[in-house]
């Protein structure tokens, strides 16, 4: 029940839902100086919510930086959400969260993991039979990881979970282990939250995927962008987040 109220939650504080809601509500006014403050009131939503610049910037405080200093590490944790099923094919798709994988990836290249750890269920309320850490245990096998180099956790379907479950594997596989999380840059601050709560201090993060642009165009100053509205979208969901799990702490 908590799981499907959180969805319920996490829908309702999207931005344009509040656009939306204002939106319809002026036009459902019978009274005129009800309506223009509804009207006024739905423009600037959509003014200031789809201003990139505000959006991106926003991103750009809440991301942390760049680690600068090149570490090895026994385990490196990956946190899902990066792929899914192609049913066209059923193959596993990648989106835009990808650069998880891939920077993982590198640091195995690279020779500073011994062993890729992915954790990501399924968090689907109608069909979660397929498994996003199957799949990607899949694809790592085809592009030529060794099965030895890859531990899987398929059951997480939060951020909880996937420190509960990690923690879990790791001390039946590789107790004592160095470990770096990695996840996308805007989600490391949550993350760090709760990994502690179940790892304590000792853990590094190597952030990805960065949202916030480095500079910015005089068309992100004018020209509203839909694509702002989800920059917001997560960035309400991570503070949401945020604030429920130092309360929980």
């Amino acid at each position: 029940m908590i799981f499907i109220l959180s969805k319920v939650l996490l829908f309702l504080i999207k931005p344009f839902i509040w656009f939306c809601v204002l939106l319809v509500a002026a036009i459902l006014a019978k009274k005129d100086k009800p309506r223009k403050k509804l009207l006024i009131a739905s423009g600037l939503v959509l003014l200031f919510f789809s201003n990139p610049f505000l959006a991106g910037k926003a991103v750009n405080l809440y991301e942390p930086a760049y680690p600068t200093q090149k570490k090895s590490y026994d385990v490196a944790i990956v946190l899902g959400g990066f792929s899914g099923l192609n049913k066209r094919n059923n193959e596993i798709q990648l989106n835009g969260h990808s650069d998880r994988l891939f920077q993982a990836l590198s640091l195995y290249r690279q020779g500073r993991v011994k062993k890729i750890l992915i954790t990501s269920g399924n968090a689907s309320l109608v069909n979660n039979e397929v498994k996003e850490a199957d799949l990607v245990k899949k694809f790592l096998h085809q592009i030529c990881i060794p099965d030895s180099a890859v531990l899987i956790e398929n059951q997480s379907r939060n951020t909880i979970e996937n420190a509960k479950f990690s923690l879990e594997l790791i001390k039946k596989t590789v107790p004592d282990a160095k470990i770096v999380v990695v996840t996308t840059a805007w989600h490391i601050p949550r993350t760090k939250v709760i990994f502690k709560r179940f790892f304590g201090d000792g853990l590094d993060y190597l952030p990805t995927n960065y949202a916030g642009q480095a500079d910015y165009n005089f068309d992100d100053f004018i020209i509203p962008d839909p694509g702002a509205f989800g920059t917001w979208d997560v960035l309400f969901k991570e503070w949401l987040g945020l604030l429920i799990d130092n309360f929980r702490n």
